[in-house]
């Protein structure tokens, strides 16, 4: 995290000096006494801190960067409120300021919005890779605003992957005391029986002192050396579910994510994006997230064809009648469930516009 703190201004002239002297002003460069009323000084905080939110929470939920990063923005002196360098995260703002970044007005923030988004696998999920692979980012349709995953997918695993324009929504959605649980289709090649699998409910300690609290695995079907597993899991831990089953003696060679707490994969296609209504998000996650972390009615979306600084400019791909967004010349992606062998994967009923299942249940966090 960014240390908080305020960096040092820098003198106004060289020397220290406090300024110039101007016409008429007394020998010795003092300066002559202010008659009118006094000038307005720079704050680096309002008076008022029961008023407003904080600047990088603020930029977080327009979409500009993460709290981090808009923390790291400030410090670089690249934020300004209403013609004011910022130097220090603790600045609260109401909306109401001319907030700019790098120079770009900063738009309000948009309507909570959250997509679907199934993942193939061979794509790395970051925005920049230093080894030069795809990225997920180099495959979803232009039209998305600036969007941020809600957890991660590994380069091999694919399946359901959420999509947010809010920052305080990921990391809601993400922390394990939330508790929505991310549910897997294994297929692992190996022998092994129920009772092997049961013993990861207890929790697993690897050799290099990594610890896995309670980890449900149901053994679905063996198809020669292959076993198809579903695992449920409460936390979410690098590579978790394989580095758990090859504890019990299985090398998994297919990962599939068909849950994210109440979002399931569906009969989505690979490469296919589906936003979930906002009425839905509503009533799937009230009482579960903080309610600032759900859409408002007061927040509006920019305007069709403009996008607000720090979003991706529309153009390429857009939405079809259903909702759902697929690349330029209908790219399509391999990978998908139908394919690398085995049973394709339970896939709950299609759901329109990403509505979650009566009854879906709310639960924890795994990549």
């Amino acid at each position: 995290m960014t240390d908080r703190r305020e960096t040092p201004r820098k003198p106004n002239r060289a020397g220290g000096r406090p300024g110039r002297a101007g016409p008429g002003a007394p020998a010795g460069g003092s300066k002559p006494a202010r008659s009118g009323p006094p000038s307005k000084k720079r704050r680096d905080a309002p008076a008022n801190w029961q008023v407003g939110e904080r600047i990088a929470k603020y930029l977080a939920r327009a979409g500009i960067a993460s709290r981090r990063e808009a923390e790291a923005m400030i410090e670089r002196r690249e934020v300004r409120v209403d013609g004011h360098v910022l130097t220090t995260p603790a600045y609260k703002v109401t909306g109401r300021e001319d907030i700019r970044v790098r120079g770009d007005r900063v738009s309000a923030p948009e309507t909570v919005r959250v997509w679907r988004y199934h993942k193939p696998a061979g794509l790395i999920t970051t925005t920049q890779d230093p080894e030069g692979r795809r990225t997920i980012f180099d495959e979803l349709p232009k039209t998305l605003p600036r969007t941020i995953t809600i957890g991660r997918l590994d380069l091999t695993t694919e399946g359901l992957l959420l999509l947010t324009n809010s920052g305080e929504l990921a990391r809601a959605l993400e922390l394990p005391r939330a508790g929505f649980r991310r549910t897997y289709r294994a297929r692992a090649h190996g022998h092994v029986n129920q009772s092997d699998l049961t013993q990861l409910k207890s929790g697993v300690s690897l050799d290099d002192g990594t610890r896995y609290t309670s980890i449900e695995a149901t053994l679905e079907r063996e198809t020669g050396t292959n076993n198809w597993i579903t695992v449920e899991l409460n936390e979410g831990k690098n590579r978790e579910v394989r580095k758990a089953l090859e504890h019990v003696g299985l090398q998994v060679n297919r990962l599939i994510r068909t849950a994210y707490g109440p979002f399931e994969l569906g009969a989505m296609r690979p490469g296919v994006v589906e936003e979930i209504p906002a009425a839905v998000l509503i009533s799937t996650l009230s009482g579960q997230v903080p309610d600032s972390c759900l859409p408002q009615a007061n927040r509006t979306r920019p305007a069709s064809g403009k996008s607000a600084p720090g979003r991706r400019s529309p153009a390429g791909a857009k939405p079809s009648s259903d909702g759902q967004y697929s690349r330029p010349g209908g790219k399509s992606h391999t990978g998908g469930p139908s394919q690398a062998g085995g049973k394709p994967p339970a896939a709950g009923k299609p759901r329109s516009g990403g509505k979650p299942p009566a009854g879906a249940r709310l639960h924890r966090r795994d990549r």
